[in-house]
């Protein structure tokens, strides 16, 4: 089945399982999408089940300025195909803090470098990628992987230096991270 077969396929899922209500509610909240069709994030999570994890899909559908798109991007990106020359083009276009939380969790802590790229993020300071990053490695540590003491002091410096400036949801992503035993 071809790319666009394969996204033809997805929008009918989405019409499927659209939410006109949320989907008002979210226009009015002032989400950024060109298109949103209300899906929950589990509904979204069992329609990234049923397709396969492809790289050209994934890039395909992030490149898509609807809500629900984005975030089957992230579900749908082999991990491997995640590198950090793909990360940083996708961290520069995350557009809500939904995103940056969905790519933590679906996606980037099961990439092979995720703390290098994360720790790369914290010193851009730029605020989506940055909560992303925090959350990644929220994620990684609360899995038993260690930090050694270079990247807890990179980390420690630029968390410290967004802090007190820091929006609600970075400085949730930022104290949710302080609060892993490591730090």
């Amino acid at each position: 089945m071809s790319t666009e077969e394969l996204i033809r396929d997805i929008k009918k899922e989405l019409r499927a399982g659209m939410n006109g209500i949320l989907s008002a509610k979210m226009r009015e909240a002032g989400m950024p999408y060109k298109l949103i069709f209300g899906v929950e994030l589990p509904r979204l999570q069992s329609i990234a089940d049923v397709f396969p994890k492809n790289a050209e899909l994934a890039n395909q559908l992030w490149s898509q300025n609807i809500r629900e798109t984005k975030l089957l991007a992230i579900m749908l990106m082999p991990p491997d195909a995640f590198t950090p020359a793909v990360a940083n083009a996708w961290a520069d276009k995350i557009q809500t803090p939904e995103e940056a939380q969905v790519m933590a969790k679906y996606l980037l802590q099961k990439v092979g470098r995720a703390k290098e790229i994360c720790i790369a993020w914290l010193q851009d300071e730029k605020p989506l990628p940055t909560i992303c990053a925090c959350l990644c490695l929220r994620h990684i540590l609360a899995n038993n992987t260690s930090l050694n003491a270079e990247e807890r002091q990179i980390i420690k410096e630029h968390t410290n230096k967004i802090l007190p400036t820091a929006n609600l949801h970075l400085r949730k992503a930022i104290l949710a991270l302080f609060c892993i035993s490591e730090f």
